[in-house]
């Protein structure tokens, strides 16, 4: 996770001493999310929101890097069961670190990595932060299109590679069961 976090640290540093041209923009849209995991087959999508600014640093013509900071609302949907009905939502604020190609002015695509910090945790209204991890680690896919030089529109699929359960991991069966974000997006953003 270090060595991640310094990888993205590294790129941006470079890019922002060799950019051509960057810009920054706001951005905001809507979330369809679940837990994936073994234990999580049943678990139902929840729709919520995530907003945010970013930076566009152009490294050559068709790539530019994209660091963003967002606010984001996850969480997942439970019917029946053990613990009867219930809704997870999670707050968190969240940092991808994104390489943006251009395949033609148009249109993009884009893949990076992601941190997230979480902000709250609520279960049926209740406070639940102490029942997830802090820190949650993810890696999107996303397109995008361009309508004009200043308004695009986005979708991003965000895959969770970390537990966000708040405890210990012993095995590769214990992780494939753990609960995971899973975030797909559609956002709109405005290029300053």
């Amino acid at each position: 996770m270090k060595r991640i976090i310094l990888a993205a640290i590294a790129v941006m540093a470079f890019g922002f001493t060799n950019a051509q041209e960057t810009r920054f923009g706001v951005k905001g849209g809507l979330n369809l999310t679940s837990f994936a995991g073994g234990n999580y087959y049943d678990a139902k999508s929840l729709v919520g929101f995530q907003v945010g600014g970013f930076a566009e640093i152009k490294i050559i013509e068709r790539l530019a890097i994209q660091p963003e900071v967002l606010f984001s609302t996850q969480g997942a949907k439970f019917d029946g069961g053990v613990d009867g009905d219930f809704d997870s939502k999670l707050n968190y604020i969240n940092v991808p670190v994104l390489a943006k190609f251009y395949i033609t002015k148009q249109f993009t695509v884009e893949a990076g990595p992601q941190i997230g910090f979480l902000v709250s945790a609520k279960r049926d209204g209740n406070d639940a932060k102490d029942a997830y991890k802090s820190i949650d680690t993810g890696f999107n896919f996303g397109v995008g299109y361009n309508f004009t030089e200043n308004v695009a529109v986005g979708l991003r699929y965000t895959v969770g590679l970390a537990n966000i359960g708040d405890y210990e991991i012993d095995d590769f069966d214990q992780y494939y069961d753990s609960p995971k974000n899973s975030v797909l997006a559609l956002t709109l953003a405005y290029k300053f």
